[in-house]
């Protein structure tokens, strides 16, 4: 190898050390953008989840309702998928007409670092189904 490779190859080594720590202070002030990102991502999964979970509640208690003219069932129902929820139940019709149910929750956002960025949403769902008996 000639003096020339050699400095040439020196320099290469040199240059990729460098860049090499470039790339980890880089990493570091990512990072905490990418971890903030990815929390945020969760908590708007979780308040999906609630959504769901809204929605199974009120057709659960309207499913109950429509069979049991007692409204106490469908809060029963309702609570037995989503404990905390507000049921509310329309007038009861004569049968084969078609019978209301609302249901109301609060989803807490309290992920940590980013659960105070996004307000606590109310979720309502609203369900009609014929009655049965």
């Amino acid at each position: 190898m000639t003096k020339s490779q050699c400095s040439s190859l020196s320099r290469t080594n040199k240059k990729s050390e460098k860049d090499q720590g470039q790339a980890t202070v880089e990493f570091a002030l990512l990072l905490p953008v990418l971890v903030l990102a990815l929390l945020a991502v969760i908590q708007v999964a979780l308040v999906v989840r609630d959504e769901v979970a809204v929605i199974h509640a009120t057709r659960e208690a309207a499913r109950a309702v429509s069979v049991d003219p007692d409204p106490a069932s469908a809060r029963r129902a309702a609570h037995r998928t989503l404990g905390g929820a507000t049921v509310r139940v329309g007038p009861r019709p004569a049968v084969g007409e078609s019978i209301t149910v609302f249901v109301e929750y609060k989803s807490v956002t309290d992920l940590p670092l980013v659960g105070v960025l996004f307000p606590d949403p109310t979720l309502r769902a609203q369900v009609s189904m014929r009655v049965e008996r």
